[in-house]
């Protein structure tokens, strides 16, 4: 066996290697750059899923980064338990060719309740009084006060949310450096997600990306270096590109106008009823799965949606199998948005009706992907000082609602999900092994073994 690293730097593309990033750049150039195609949708579970069993959607079950769960008639994102996947893991594999293969998880998804020997994970403490604590979640249970200890919080509102800047991917690094001095692990998997934020926010063009290759290039050169410097194979991964886009499509609101969507009314605010649903969206980026309580009325569903503009694929039991998402987690219809497109959640009709945890960061209740979350509203004026005020509250045990996010779709401007667009934009492999020149995401497996296994055939 030979100790190897997989950092994961969430929305690099080969486009965006270069005068920005001159670390990667000398670093990649005496390797091989291989394209990833994406398994649909490009979004972190699926692709990480895919990556980590050499299966497709189909298989494995991660058909995005939520579904509708069926037996609870409930939509739910960002699950944490492992036994979600469905299919056997790297390491599950590893340990079946040599029993001494040990591997550390770090942040990436699906972590909790694995067969993994170390994994950390993002965790927040809910407390009773309404507060969100940031901190982590690890195994063995130590090495999360042993990292904080040394490392401080996990800064998690750093990891999501308005404030989200490089102090998130630092930590986790700093965490992964740690975790293999004092584990040594065979395989060490690292999720580095700062590229995720200001591009989602702002598109390729905006200057505050170029700042960000900058910040995560200098947070990678750190972390190859050591792992280097200890001997382990280093391979850099992406799981998406994320190009710009311009037009929300609410489809749930079309759903809605069609009479189609039920809500129940509660203190002035209306919530998505799913159980009661005749169909209903589950919102994720780029794709949209639309689940129909009724096969009968597929039909109408389907000709409600395949002219709205911004859905360029509309997929039914044909296309599915074709993308290999066929899976009864799937909706009955599967909505992929065009190259300048993406799909919000939003059910209600008036803004003044809209939940009360529409306007926080809230990625739990919100029956959808919200990437307005990593805005504060720029219709409140004193913003920073009412957020103060707030904080300041809450420490003082009062219940307040850190209703901060804007309702305005139309600030976001990059996604990612849908399969097309250029090879430039696409999620890359880089690694020293003989790659071809192109892998779709399942594939990518097998190269992970091999470098691992480097004296086996895979």
């Amino acid at each position: 066996m030979r100790k190897t690293a997989i950092i994961d730097i969430v929305g690099l593309s080969a486009d965006l290697i270069g005068e920005d990033t001159p670390f990667l750049k000398q670093w990649s150039a005496s390797r091989k750059t291989t394209t990833v195609d994406p398994a649909l949708p490009a979004v972190t579970t699926t692709a990480q899923t895919s990556y980590l069993t050499g299966k497709w959607p189909r298989d494995h079950g991660i058909v995005a980064n939520g579904w509708l769960f069926r037996d609870e008639q409930e939509i739910k994102l960002w699950r944490q338990s492992n036994h979600l996947v469905q299919s056997p893991k790297i390491w599950d594999v590893a340990r079946k060719r040599d029993p001494s293969f040990t591997v550390a998880n770090m942040f990436w998804w699906y972590n909790m309740y694995s067969s993994v020997d170390y994994c950390v994970t993002p965790r927040p403490q809910y407390l009773a009084d309404g507060r969100k604590m940031p901190d982590c979640y690890s195994f063995p249970m130590d090495l999360r006060e042993r990292l904080q200890k040394e490392l401080g919080t996990f800064p998690l509102f750093s990891f999501w949310g308005p404030r989200t800047n490089i102090s998130s991917s630092r930590w986790i690094a700093d965490a992964a450096m740690r975790v293999f001095d004092w584990h040594q692990p065979t395989m060490n998997l690292v999720y580095l997600p700062h590229l995720d934020y200001n591009l989602q926010r702002h598109g390729q063009e905006h200057p505050s990306v170029r700042q960000d290759l900058r910040e995560i290039d200098g947070v990678v050169k750190d972390l190859i270096e050591f792992y280097e410097s200890h001997g382990v194979e280093v391979m850099v991964l992406s799981e998406y590109g994320i190009t710009n886009v311009d037009r929300p499509v609410h489809i749930n609101r079309i759903l809605r106008e069609a009479g189609l969507i039920s809500v129940r009314e509660e203190r002035g605010t209306e919530l998505l009823d799913v159980g009661t649903c005749r169909a209903v969206a589950l919102a994720d980026h780029q794709i949209a799965h639309i689940y129909i309580r009724d096969p009968a009325d597929i039909p109408l569903v389907r000709e409600l949606l395949q002219r709205v503009p911004g859905i360029g694929q509309l997929l039914d039991e044909a296309g599915k199998k074709l993308y290999k998402i066929d899976h009864p987690r799937a909706g009955e219809l599967v909505a992929v948005a065009d190259d300048r497109s993406w799909f919000t959640y939003y059910y209600w009709l008036d803004d003044a009706r809209a939940p009360d945890y529409a306007r926080t960061v809230d990625i739990h209740k919100k029956p959808g992907y919200d990437p307005v979350e990593m805005f504060l509203d720029p219709e409140k004026k004193l913003l920073i000082p009412r957020i103060a005020l707030k904080v300041a509250g809450k420490k003082l045990g009062f219940r307040t609602l850190m209703d901060v996010v804007p309702l305005t779709a139309d600030l976001v401007k990059g996604s990612h999900g849908y399969l097309g667009g250029k090879d430039g934009d696409k999620p890359v492999f880089i690694s020293r092994l003989d790659t071809p020149d192109r892998l779709d995401a399942p594939g990518v497996f097998d190269w992970l073994l091999r470098a691992t296994f480097p004296e086996e055939t895979v």
